[in-house]
């Protein structure tokens, strides 16, 4: 991989965690505008631990594809529960947001973190 494309992956792979972050912080701290979910036991609480959290273990890059995996889930899931109804267009359902981190999070459990990440700085210590 070339010196542009790690530090692609890698300024990917934070900013999407970091925007994600938001999201989860929003449902489970009532940040930003939102008001907060009750409990981890409700679907809103448990999506909003998997981005708030997630999106932590992504910016650091530690357990990178298994945690993108899981994330794709949740973002396929939403939109299968909430913006398909509404339509088939992303675009007018709203779904636009969740597929393209569904994308993301594909790219990312293909991929990988990167060499600046945590899961990197591990493989580079095991060789």
């Amino acid at each position: 991989m070339k010196a542009f494309e790690k530090t692609a992956l890698n300024i990917l792979r934070i900013a999407a965690g970091l925007l994600f972050m938001e999201h989860g912080a929003q449902k489970l701290f009532g940040w930003f505008g939102h008001a907060a979910v009750p409990t981890f036991i409700s679907q809103l609480g448990l999506a909003g631990g998997l981005e708030f959290f997630g999106g932590l273990l992504i910016v650091t890059g530690l357990f990178t594809r298994p945690v993108a995996a899981l994330l794709l889930v949740e973002m396929l899931w939403a939109y299968g529960q909430v913006h398909l109804s509404r339509g088939l267009v992303p675009i007018v359902n709203g779904g636009e947001r969740a597929l393209l981190y569904a994308a993301i999070y594909l790219f990312l459990a293909a991929a990988g973190g990167g060499d600046f990440s945590v899961d990197g700085v591990l493989r580079k210590r095991r060789r």
